[in-house]
């Protein structure tokens, strides 16, 4: 995994192309057993010049309580920001790429107006016509594809720990859903919720030992 410091590479190259607004895009959740995938978008038109902007880097980096420290802050330096999910039903439908890209569309069309150019970790997109540039480890990298999966992390933690309690016995506030050893063996226990994705394997032979 890449731990450097993100960088302001990406977005300068843009903004010195005539880009005026420009929206970094990531996702989380496409290996949980359980729950929605979201992404978010965050549109900026030159670089946050915060010092806390030097603790940004890529969510899986950081512990919730930073994340949960620096959401708000990204939220209110972006000129916008908003979160987009698809959810188990969903995956299950189209598949987990397809059901990220729905997501990301949709975290996009929630911004307040149009966006310049996309950045997107990893994944091209087509929103809009709206020109994207897909990053392999974006959310590493560049600095707003950085901030878009803190947005979007810390959306889903909060979204699954209230599922908990709409879905007891899962465990769903601590491991998000992952399929952790309590997961798995609350999966077997309990069998699936209709938060859990049915194409996923764990999930469907679960299914199927309980004869569904």
């Amino acid at each position: 995994m890449f731990r450097g410091a993100p960088s302001w590479k990406q977005e300068r190259r843009l903004w010195a192309r005539g880009c005026r607004l420009i929206a970094g895009v990531d996702e989380v959740g496409r290996g949980p057993l359980a729950g929605p995938v979201v992404a978010a978008a965050v549109a900026l038109r030159a670089p946050i010049k915060a010092r806390w902007m030097g603790q940004v880097r890529d969510s899986k980096q950081l512990s919730p309580r930073a994340r949960e420290r620096l959401d708000p802050r990204i939220r209110a330096a972006a000129v916008d920001a908003a979160v987009g999910l698809a959810e188990a039903s969903e995956i299950d439908d189209v598949g987990i790429v397809e059901a990220t890209r729905l997501a990301m569309a949709r975290a996009i069309e929630g911004l307040g107006g149009p966006v310049d150019h996309l950045l997107v970790d990893a994944m091209q997109l087509s929103v809009n016509g709206v020109p994207c540039t897909a990053i392999v480890h974006g959310d590493a990298l560049c600095y707003s594809i950085a901030a878009a999966s803190i947005v979007a992390k810390v959306a889903r933690d909060r979204m699954m720990a209230e599922l908990d309690a709409v879905y007891p016995g899962y465990g769903l506030a601590r491991h998000k859903g992952y399929p952790t050893p309590q997961h798995l063996a609350a999966l077997e226990r309990l069998g699936p919720s209709p938060l859990h994705r049915r194409a996923f394997a764990p999930v469907r032979r679960a299914l199927e030992r309980a004869g569904v």
